[in-house]
Parts: C-alpha cells; structure tokens; sequence
C-alpha cells in the first residue's frame, strides 16, 4: 500500500477524499426523493449524488491509485466504503473493486456475502449493485463455486438469498449458466419476501431473452406454484395475447373443501 503526507494510508486517504468529494455534491432534496423508491423498513440513505457523479468519482480514484493499489487495497478501500451508510459511498466502493474484476481473490466470495448478511447491502439497489458487479467475475475466475453461490438462496438473510438470484442475472441474458438460473428460481419460488418474488422474475425473464421456449416450458411446468409477481415479471416481455395466455393457464388449482 502507498503513503501520501505525513505518512497516511492510501487506502484512508482514498476513503477520506472520496466521502468529501461526495458531501460537495450532496443535495438534500435529490436524496429525499431517491428515498422515496425504498420501502421503510430498508436501511438506506443517501447524499443525493446521481449516479453518473458517482461514476466519475470512481473513475477519478482508479485513475490516481490504480498504479499504486493492489486488489487487496482496492477489497479494503471498498469494505470501508461498504460500512458507510450512504449509498453513494457503496457505489463508489464497488465500482473501484470491479476494475480488479482479473485479479479478485476467491476469499471474496466470504467477503461479499459478509457484506450482506451483516446489513452493509440492506436494499434491493445495494444488493443489485454489489452482485452482478462482483460475484460473476469471480465465478469466471473460480467455475467450481457455482454451487456456493447457489447455496445462498437457504440464507436467513434476504439479502443473502436476493443476491443468490440477482448475482446470475448477467449470465442469463447471456444465455450462460441456464440450468443453475432456472434451479435458483425454483429454490426462491417459496420465499415470502416480495423483493424475492421480483428479482426471482427478473432472472426468468432475462433466461427467456436467449431462449423463449425453454422459458415458455418452466413456466408452464412451475407457473402454479411460483408466485404469481414471479410469474408477471418473467413474461414482462411476451406479447399481450401470451402473456394473458400464460397468466390462465397456470392458475394454482383450486383447492377442494
């Protein structure tokens, strides 16, 4: 790790300049309304910096410290980062870690899901921040730990199990890791969080864009006993008549007596 004056820290002094930079570009009323899409029992606040601020901001620290940083820094810099309460401060932490994306050591799979289980990603933004950015390239990196990752959905912690679903998003659309996509939905259809039942339906729904008829399948096999806001989200993109289509036909039968 580098030092700049009197001897400090890089990593401190990346950390203190970044959460600075973020109090100049904070506005009160930005972030009253960004508020507003999060429900109040999530932990979430917010400087009100938008998010292509953000973006520089983390453009500006790779920049200076890419040189002179390891991946063990840049983990350090972004789990200091994580511990703030705003979420610009975890923007910015994430979006440096991911540009030692080729380098991520496999005990950053510990590391995420600490992240998460310990409430320092409590929203649906924050864990759809940190999984798709993190979690599939060390899945490129380490293939084995596939079923670590799948393992998530038993978590007690409904940020554990949402990223268990969201952190295979990236490789659904892409047509890659199929089977263990439709296999987390199934493991989720039980869930009673609503926060799952909508990302559970984002995951079908970008594993349809490759392959509509597979999709088309599962649901049909699963439509009755997912729930139906699952089910809504993963034919967001079939034509009216389908979708309607699709809705009747895999109505939960009726129960006797």
């Amino acid at each position: 790790m580098g030092f700049g004056p009197r001897g400090e820290p890089a990593v401190e002094r990346a950390v203190r300049e970044v959460r600075a930079a973020l109090r100049r570009r904070a506005s009160p009323r930005r972030a009253a309304g960004m508020r507003a899409y999060f429900k109040r029992d999530e932990t979430v606040a917010f400087y009100g910096v938008t998010l292509p601020a953000a973006r520089a901001l983390a453009r500006d620290v790779w920049r200076r410290y890419r040189d002179a940083w390891s991946v063990a820094d840049a983990i350090r810099f972004c789990d200091v980062l994580m511990r703030d309460a705003e979420f610009e401060a975890k923007c910015v932490g994430v979006i440096v870690l991911e540009r030692w994306r080729r380098e991520f050591p496999r005990s950053l799979f510990g590391t995420v899901r600490r992240w998460l289980a310990e409430g320092h990603a409590a929203t649906w933004a924050a864990v759809d921040l940190v999984a798709p950015a993190l979690v599939p390239p060390l899945l490129r990196r380490y293939p084995a730990q596939v079923a670590t990752v799948r393992a998530w959905t038993a978590a007690r912690s409904l940020w554990v199990r949402r990223a268990a679903a969201v952190a295979f998003v990236p490789f659904a659309r892409r047509g890659e890791h199929l089977t263990v996509a439709y296999a987390v939905a199934r493991r989720l259809f039980g869930d009673p969080h609503d926060l799952i039942h909508k990302c559970v339906g984002w995951l079908l729904r970008e594993a349809g864009k490759t392959d509509p008829r597979r999709l088309e399948r599962f649901l049909r096999r699963y439509g009755p006993r997912m729930p139906r806001t699952t089910l809504r989200y993963a034919i967001e993109r079939y034509p009216p008549a389908q979708r309607a289509r699709l809705l009747r036909e895999t109505r939960p039968a009726a129960r006797s007596g």
